[in-house]
């Protein structure tokens, strides 16, 4: 998805798809203050305010709803309500947004297992550390069809204040008023949502978990 939407906004912005460069940036170093070494990370990384005093982000691109990734079969496999998860041991990457969920709305009994990033996570729930995942709907969709056979997407659930997701950028950065309006064409002219609707059609099948 965001890979498509990179190279639909460098086209607004006038290059073409062997003029764009891809870099891997550890997800937590991303919004650091500082200078960075791309010119925009699309990254699924939900604007927030505290990261908004350290770096820039264009107008939001995606609303993500949150997602409980479980094993088929298990227990928690047809839960119905996040009430359900109040006994589960869960999963979750440090400083995001699904951890701010987590502790926030669904609020287990025991706290939360905090890794490091996503790949801990997943080893965990493969170790059977965890009885559940919780992370945006598309990466919940991305790991049960990629990386964790035998789970299903047990639900999704609407994080308070929502999640909309945007370019992030160096704190004041001079290209994004440019790729703003890439991406505000990209609305008006109907890309957006055919790239939105190519690769995430399956977001609309999870379960609403109340």
């Amino acid at each position: 998805f965001e890979s498509a939407l990179g190279y639909a906004i460098a086209g607004e912005l006038g290059f073409n798809d062997s003029q764009v460069e891809w870099a891997t940036v550890p997800f937590d170093a991303s919004y650091r203050p500082g200078p960075k070494d791309f010119d925009f990370d699309l990254n699924q990384i939900s604007i927030t305010p505290d990261r908004e005093k350290a770096v820039s982000f264009s107008v939001p691109y995606y609303t993500a709803n949150q997602a409980v990734l479980v094993k088929k079969g298990s227990d928690l496999d047809g839960i119905t309500s996040l009430d359900e998860l109040k006994d589960a041991s869960i999963g979750v990457q440090v400083g995001t947004t699904s951890l701010d969920a987590v502790e926030d709305q669904i609020q287990p009994d025991n706290d939360p297992k905090i890794f490091n990033n996503s790949n801990d996570v997943v080893t965990a729930f493969k170790q059977g550390q965890v009885d559940a995942i919780v992370v945006d709907l598309p990466t919940a969709i991305y790991l049960r069809d990629a990386e964790l056979s035998g789970t299903v997407v047990a639900g999704q659930f609407e994080q308070e204040g929502g999640d909309q997701w945007g370019a992030l950028m160096t704190k004041d950065s001079d290209l994004k008023e440019c790729v703003d309006k890439a991406i505000d064409t990209l609305k008006e002219n109907g890309t957006l949502e055919e790239i939105t609707n190519q690769w995430m059609s399956d977001s609309a099948k999870a379960p609403m978990l109340s």
